[in-house]
């Protein structure tokens, strides 16, 4: 990718990553054009096509997805035509418009059963609805296989500007004398300013396929609210409960924690521990007096 670029980030305007990926990208000298939330007008490839032209885009990041993990039990279908029709439209729109495409994935194609770190070879096998349609858009892409495509599977993001895991339990330690959270799911926290940074480096390596891409270390949905409560200064205890103390429709995979040997073998970076990324986003955003909307 030459440097400045220009880029085009579907969900820019309205997403808790695809905003983090316009502040990098232009602080990266980048000039960006942004989208919201995926519309009705946004399902014709011609539309797409011509909005990627008209930005002369050397690259489409794709934050667009179905991602209300629950609900996407009762609707599989509108999951599926955001998750993957809708991916293969921004594929194929992307390519006759000269632009390379990065998408990004999740920890969900998994089923939560291995007892080591998830690479790039292990087989998926999603337990959720959601988790099948992120896998199928997956699919659709290695099928029509752009030219540069980079596929990223990342999890459990939390960062500036939207509501987030992370703040939600804040505002909750705030007013209550007790925070119960699960702590037998794990996987990878990871900080969305961190991920366009990481993202961004991809790119320029020109980095093909599928990454996994996070940051390092693994916690427990109760470690990471834990961490982010004792950061704020807060003295809430944060007890942990099983997951069957808190059910929910869809099927959330037990350890999910994502390797990122690969994505460091083709950058030479190596991503920070998510205590420091959740620190930063603590002390700099809510102590800051930057907090998010919360929307």
């Amino acid at each position: 990718m030459s440097s400045p670029c220009k880029a085009v980030v579907l969900g820019g305007q309205t997403g808790l990553l695809g905003m983090s990926l316009v502040n990098v990208l232009e602080r990266a000298g980048c000039e960006v054009k942004a989208t919201p939330r995926p519309a009705e007008h946004w399902m014709d490839p011609e539309a797409l096509r011509a909005f990627f032209e008209a930005a002369e885009a050397d690259v489409v990041f794709n934050t667009w997805a179905y991602t209300q993990v629950d609900k996407a039990e009762d609707e599989p279908s509108e999951a599926m035509r955001i998750n993957r029709d809708l991916t293969a439209k921004v594929a194929g729109a992307a390519t006759g418009a000269g632009a390379r495409l990065v998408h990004y994935s999740t920890d969900f194609v998994f089923n939560g059963r291995a007892e080591r770190p998830y690479t790039e070879d292990d087989e998926p096998d999603p337990q959720c609805a959601y988790g099948r349609t992120k896998l199928a858009g997956e699919r659709a892409l290695m099928e029509i296989a752009p030219p540069g495509l980079l596929i990223l599977r990342t999890a459990w993001l939390f960062g500036p500007g939207k509501g987030n895991f992370v703040r939600t339990m804040l505002n909750l330690a705030a007013e209550r004398s007790e925070l119960t959270v699960v702590h037998d799911q794990v996987g990878s926290p990871t900080y969305t300013p961190d991920l366009a940074a990481l993202s961004l480096d991809l790119v320029r390596a020109e980095a093909e396929g599928i990454f996994h891409v996070v940051n390092a270390g693994r916690a427990s949905w109760c470690e990471l609210a834990d961490e982010a409560v004792r950061c704020a200064g807060l003295s809430t205890p944060v007890r942990p409960i099983d997951s069957d103390d808190w059910p929910q429709k869809a099927a959330r995979p037990a350890f999910s924690v994502l390797d990122t040997t690969k994505f460091t073998e083709a950058t030479g970076v190596t991503p920070r521990p998510w205590v420091q990324a959740v620190r930063e986003y603590v002390y700099g955003e809510i102590q800051g007096g930057q907090a998010d909307d919360g929307e």
